[in-house]
């Protein structure tokens, strides 16, 4: 019989439908502005007489409270209002002290039985729940500098060890030129680097009496320390955002030299960004001795008293690449100090170089790459130029009084909020190579909310003026086409909450456009309803011939928007990206509900009955 469906396709459908409608509901439940409370360390748990200190000091405040809860020694504490979120973190760190980590989070509130299904609502974006974006340049011509002051470094401990005298040694741009007194040493040297350094060319030159030996980097060698800088990079900064306690943050690379870092929900921006863009490293070196030839020393200025100087070894002992873990405390006047674990490479260099130099002072060397614009005139306009330097500045230093291990103090610094930066910063890991801010967008909390109630503002008015017109055109008909288009919305928003798609401005664009085009399919259809009966056919004949002939233009011109779609995301990026998951995702969910549901709405209402007329 005409227009009829077996009883299991009716089913089928059902359960798409019911499993749609289960997993778009956590959607309805926001999340909450929450402060997370967890230790710093393994050893500090929190308590519930804890979360109850915090409660009352919110209390205290003025911050209204929500609810909170203990769950495998973290807690969380639930606020009313989004704008309080800061001030409520700063209040609990402030309460419960040093020993506990206080991290603004949006606390999911979705029911638990829906929890239990693993039924979650769709995460927003950075346009939508407000945050920070940066975009970031990765130094290359630094990071080739740093890598070849490592070399150098190692090759002048090489010569010493073999007794091969040099008088003089530069590192350039790309190279490092060793100058010696003999033919003789020269040649030793080449031979020795040729064997332990594959990744440079060697040249040899004369000047005066000096015999220069230049060692070059290979173009593929200063490709991979450029790779490795930005890839490095990107792993040190996923290190430092966890440090944050961000949820759902975004890092990657954009480009041959470029990162992209977006952090949805951070309101303290300034924060933020001394920690994702700081380049704090450290340095261990001996004082120079008496009798160290100048060009094996190098003077650096006290950081904190810029009137003192310190004549330093330019080998360095180990950097801070070395440290495996960094904690903050306080000495026994006070001041803030941190506390430094080395890894097994490290702690035996920090231990052979202190046990042969006993009595002899060590300096901690607090390096900085920092970035400053200054505006010239270039071809008459007047245009920003951005100029990199390099602050290096002695925090401490000591006299080695016993043979140093793996575990070590460092003192020196002004504060205890430097104290906290500096051991995430070690935690974290050292960048390879500087960074510098080449774009930041800041979209606070409430132009955020902004973005979301215009977004669906849209989306209602779009889909209110598709069911006026699809009522006023198509009559019965017309409600059948809505109420596939409503079924649609909710399974594209279920397909983006079950896949963990990320709902962006550009998104909602794509659902508005989704509901277009599944309209555009019930168009096809009722059209060629039409034209059936214009010619005569029967009304379930022509019903019959308009759902399957109408199907072959319906499914061409949704694949071939797909394959666009498909083609967005393969190339683009951020918002793109954002607009064309969305869109692939309702390009399906369009075809299911314009053919399959709204037939199964038809054959259940009118199919198989002897109609005379069709009202359409």
């Amino acid at each position: 019989m005409l227009n009829r469906y077996p009883l299991w396709k009716y089913l089928l459908i059902l359960l798409v439908l019911v499993v749609g409608v289960l997993y778009a509901l956590p959607n309805l439940y926001p999340a909450d502005p929450a402060v997370q409370i967890s230790g710093a360390s393994g050893s500090s748990a929190v308590t519930a007489a804890d979360m109850k200190q915090a409660r009352e000091a919110l209390d205290d405040a003025g911050i209204g409270v929500k609810s909170s809860s203990l769950k495998n020694n973290t807690g969380l504490i639930r606020l009313e209002d989004d704008d309080k979120q800061l001030q409520a973190r700063d209040v609990i760190s402030d309460t419960l002290g040093q020993n506990f980590v206080a991290a603004l989070n949006l606390a999911d509130s979705t029911p638990g039985w829906l929890r239990a299904i693993g039924a979650h609502p769709m995460k927003l974006g950075l346009d939508l729940r407000g945050g920070v974006h940066f975009l970031l340049q990765v130094d290359m011509d630094a990071a080739i500098k740093q890598r070849l002051d490592v070399n150098a470094s190692a090759m002048r401990e090489t010569l010493r060890n073999e007794r091969i005298r040099y008088r003089n040694n530069e590192v350039g741009d790309q190279s490092i030129h060793f100058t010696f007194a003999s033919e003789d040493d020269l040649e030793k040297a080449e031979d020795l680097f040729q064997q332990q350094y594959d990744n440079f060319t060697f040249q040899q030159s004369q000047e005066g009496r000096g015999h220069i030996l230049t060692m070059t980097l290979t173009q593929q060698a200063v490709s991979d320390i450029q790779d490795y800088a930005v890839n490095q990079n990107l792993t040190t900064l996923r290190n430092r955002v966890n440090e944050l306690g961000v949820s759902e943050p975004l890092v990657q690379r954009q480009g041959p030299s470029r990162i992209v870092v977006e952090l949805p929900g951070i309101q303290d921006t300034a924060e933020a960004k001394r920690v994702v863009g700081a380049t704090a490293n450290l340095e261990f070196r001996l004082e120079a001795a008496s009798d160290t030839p100048a060009d094996e020393q190098e003077s650096f200025k006290f950081r904190n008293d810029p009137s003192r100087s310190a004549a330093l070894m330019k080998d360095v002992i180990i950097t801070g690449d070395r440290v495996s873990s960094a904690s903050t405390s306080f000495d026994q006047n006070g001041r803030p100090q941190v506390n430094i674990n080395l890894d097994g490479a490290g702690g035996s260099k920090m231990t052979q170089v202190s046990r042969d130099n006993i009595g002899r002072n060590m300096a901690v060397l607090y390096i900085q790459h920092k970035s400053r614009t200054r505006k010239v005139m270039e071809d008459g306009q007047q245009v920003e130029k951005r100029d990199t330097y390099t602050t290096r500045r002695i925090i401490s230093l000591a006299t080695i009084q016993s043979t140093l291990g793996n575990q070590f103090r460092i003192t020196g610094l002004d504060s205890p909020t430097e104290a906290r930066e500096l051991s995430l910063l070690l935690r974290s890991g050292s960048l390879a190579a500087p960074i510098y801010f080449a774009q930041e967008r800041t979209i606070g909390p409430s132009l955020g909310q902004q973005n979301i109630d215009r977004g669906i503002l849209s989306v209602l008015v779009g889909a209110a003026l598709l069911l006026i017109f699809m009522v006023i055109r198509y009559k019965a008909f017309g409600l059948i086409a809505n109420a596939a288009l409503t079924i649609n919305l909710a399974l594209l928003i279920a397909a983006m909450s079950l896949l963990g798609a990320t709902l962006t401005l550009p998104g909602i664009a794509g659902i508005v456009l989704t509901l277009g085009m599944a309209v555009d399919a019930n168009v096809l259809i009722y059209e060629r309803i039409r034209e059936e009966l214009r010619g005569q056919a029967s009304v379930q004949q022509a019903i019959h011939n308009g759902y399957d002939r109408a199907f072959t233009s319906i499914l061409d011109a949704n694949i071939t928007t797909l394959l666009v779609a498909i083609i967005l995301f393969s190339i683009g990026s951020g918002p793109v990206k954002g607009f064309a998951v969305t869109l692939s995702l309702g390009i399906i969910t369009s075809v299911f509900t314009g053919v399959v549901v709204s037939r199964a709405i038809t054959n259940l209402s009118i199919g198989g009955k002897p109609l005379k007329k069709l009202w359409i």
